[in-house]
């Protein structure tokens, strides 16, 4: 494998940056009154603007053949195909299975998988539809009413995420809550609103020996005894997300009221598949399926067209063009609608889990940036929070703003409000505010010229931040689908130009082992002493102090 930075277009690159790297953003618009014709792609109803980045029509040819000269295609077609690019886990990457709404069939080790999802998606439906629609019946015979999904990490963040985002489409009367923290508040505190009689639990754990995830259904399962008083009312009231049937049948949970994991399928990858369940619950699995041709569109999408009109590509090769040439350390999500308040963080797991990391697929230490720091806020709050940083601040942070121009509940001029703020920041952060343009604001104000030479300078803003713009015509199941799946092709794309592993997480597993460990000696009320003088000395310390 050739080193990334020694390929031709690499090293195209490097140069390029060095002669571009003065030019503002502001005066190529000035002199091309086509920019934005030039630097937009249309995907079903979302629009990309990618026109406000520090790029010329150069840039994205030489962006588009380093593209070419990692092999992007090549390695797309494997992952599509079942191939086990997951390497050091020895396992296919087939998240898109799971959202596969045509009829080919999807091979792993020769077989095709595709029967099986499809029968899982039977389940789904037949047991949202109970819920749903009160036949399912808590050991009272009461009808269920709230829903509990108990996960940590892919099997939480995904369902909370798209719950969220889809709350209009939401059955009402039904409730959906989420329990991730071991914190014993977590699960205490959503448990006080709810009745035992009629609260169904899903447990989501791949494993089934997810310590946090447990401990939160134990505590759930005691809780619901309480009431109960008998064993049996555990196959009422507790489905199970697991590829660990026994684990699971151990814990109470009937065998079929289990729902498949596979080991193809990526913990942030999953929320196509019965992870997603509490999500079919809440907005019924027609809209679910909605979900997953959204998702499958955008599949076909980013397999079959060109790189230089692909949406995920050109998104992601921006990401690099910034990251590694720039040394942007961060990326920041803005999106402007209340209901899609979790996708930062969503985002935040898939493309940090994903591509922090510093070994290349053949082992070597990477010599130069992989994936950046993620994160976000709403938009709207987050120009009354963070939005000086942005405009003002000595770093530079590359920004997707994303909204959907039709709001799920119109009162007013309240989408106007919000769509001309959204507009504006992008085009502020482009245009900042020169010395000419700060005096004559000034000069407006009324200031002497001796207070014009004293404040001007603390109202410059550099400009030339870069931002990409999606805009959908409305948040709905199928628009989201398309919407992640956008995300996490572009996360596969820079993971492949980066010559990583996108899709193993070693260092989330050693934090577990280590946790492990340290939950035993604190169990036994143990003196530590083979730990590093600091964890050993916070250990000790809580154990001497803890006389409970």
């Amino acid at each position: 494998m050739e080193n990334l930075t020694q390929l031709p277009a690499w090293q195209a690159l490097k140069k390029h940056k060095k002669a571009t790297e003065n030019v503002l953003m502001r005066d190529l618009f000035a002199q091309d009154p086509n920019r934005f014709a030039d630097f937009h792609l249309r995907f079903n109803d979302i629009l990309l603007d990618y026109s406000k980045n520090r790029i010329t029509k150069e840039t994205m040819s030489l962006l588009m053949d380093l593209a070419k000269q990692s092999g992007l295609k090549d390695w797309t077609e494997r992952m599509f195909a079942g191939e086990k690019i997951n390497h050091t886990e020895d396992r296919a990457v087939l998240h898109t299975a799971l959202r596969n709404r045509g009829d080919e069939p999807v091979y792993v080790d020769g077989q095709d998988v595709m029967p099986e999802v499809r029968s899982e998606l039977e389940k789904m439906r037949a047991y949202s539809d109970a819920i749903r629609s009160s036949r399912w019946l808590g050991y009272s015979g009461k009808p269920i009413i709230d829903i509990v999904n108990i996960g940590v990490g892919g099997s939480d963040l995904g369902p909370v995420m798209v719950n969220e985002a889809l709350r209009p489409y939401g059955k009402a009367g039904l409730r959906v809550h989420f329990v991730s923290n071991v914190d014993s508040s977590h699960i205490c505190d959503t448990l006080k609103e709810l009745d035992p009689q009629r609260t169904l639990f899903i447990v989501s754990s791949k494993s089934f020996t997810t310590q946090d995830t447990l401990m939160n259904a134990h505590t759930a399962r005691d809780w619901l005894m309480e009431s109960a008083r008998d064993e049996s009312a555990v196959s009422k009231h507790f489905i199970a997300v697991a590829a660990n049937v026994e684990a699971a049948t151990e814990f109470g949970i009937e065998e079929d009221n289990i729902f498949k994991m596979w080991d193809w399928v990526g913990g942030r990858y999953s929320l196509w598949s019965s992870i997603g369940l509490s999500i079919a619950i809440y907005i019924g699995m027609d809209r679910f399926e909605s979900l997953l041709q959204g998702a499958y569109e955008m599949d076909l999408h980013f397999r079959n067209t060109a790189l230089e009109k692909n949406l995920p590509v050109i998104l992601a090769l921006l990401g690099i063009w910034y990251t590694d040439f720039y040394h942007a350390e961060s990326h920041v999500l803005l999106p402007y609608d209340q209901h899609l308040h979790r996708f930062p963080a969503y985002f935040q797991q898939g493309d940090m889990e994903s591509n922090g990391k510093s070994v290349t697929r053949d082992g070597s230490i990477v010599d130069y940036e992989t994936g950046p720091i993620i994160w976000g806020e709403l938009g709207i709050t987050g120009q009354h929070a963070f939005y000086q940083n942005l405009h003002q601040g000595s770093h530079l942070v590359p920004a997707d703003f994303i909204v959907p121009t039709d709001s799920m509940n119109p009162v007013g001029d309240h989408q106007l409000v919000l769509l001309a703020n959204f507009f504006a920041q992008t085009r502020t952060l482009m245009t900042g505010k020169n010395e000419d343009e700060a005096k004559q604001e000034l000069i407006k104000e009324g200031c002497s010229e001796d207070e014009i030479e004293r404040l001007y300078p603390s109202r410059l803003m550099p400009g030339n931040k870069p931002s990409n713009t999606l805009l959908l015509k409305a948040l709905t199941p199928k628009s989201l689908g398309s919407l992640i799946a956008l995300y996490e092709h572009k996360i596969f794309t820079q993971g492949i130009i980066w010559q990583i592993n996108s899709f193993d997480q070693p260092a989330v597993e050693l934090g577990k082992k280590v946790a492990s460990s340290i939950y035993n000696d604190l169990r036994q009320h143990k003196v530590v002493e083979e730990y590093d003088s600091s964890t050993n000395g916070l250990v000790n310390y809580f154990l001497d102090n803890d006389k409970d």
